[in-house]
C-alpha cells in the first residue's frame, strides 16, 4: 500500500513561488504515473498537473500552464510541483496522487492513491 505525504504548502503573496513535494512511504512510485490536484474552498477538486512514470510526458491544466512545473525523482521516490507567478485563485488544498498506470493522467478516477493534502494560500 503506497502512502503519499505532501509538504511545502504555505501562505505567500501573489506573484510569489512555492515548491510542493510528495513522498511515497510504505512503497514506491516505481511504475506509477503521478499527479497533483487541488481543491479551492467551496469548489470541487480539479486536476492541476500530471507526469508519466518515465517523466517524459507532462500534462497541465490550462489554468496553470506556463506557471507550474511538475517533476519527479524516481531515485528519491519523490514528485514535486514548482509553482511560480502565483495568483489568489491558486489558493487551495493541493493533493498528490499516484496511479498504477504509467502514463500522465488528468482524471481523478484514474488515480489509486491520494495524500492528505497541503494548504496553499495566496494573498493579493
Amino acid at each position: 500500500q503506497v502512502q503519499l505525504v505532501e509538504s511545502g504548502g504555505a501562505s505567500v503573496q501573489a506573484g510569489g513561488s512555492l515548491r510542493l513535494s510528495c513522498a511515497a512511504s510504505g512503497g514506491t512510485f516505481n511504475g506509477y504515473g503521478t499527479g497533483w490536484f487541488r481543491q479551492a474552498p467551496g469548489k470541487e477538486r480539479e486536476f492541476a498537473a500530471g507526469i508519466s512514470w518515465s517523466g517524459y510526458t507532462k500534462v497541465y491544466a490550462d489554468s496553470v500552464k506556463g506557471r507550474f512545473t511538475i517533476s519527479r525523482d524516481n531515485a528519491k521516490n519523490t514528485v514535486s510541483l514548482q509553482m511560480n507567478s502565483l495568483k489568489a485563485e491558486d489558493t487551495a488544498v493541493y493533493y498528490c496522487a499516484a496511479s498504477r498506470r504509467t502514463s500522465a493522467m488528468t482524471r481523478e478516477y484514474e488515480y489509486d492513491y491520494w495524500g492528505q493534502g497541503t494548504q496553499v494560500t495566496v494573498s493579493s
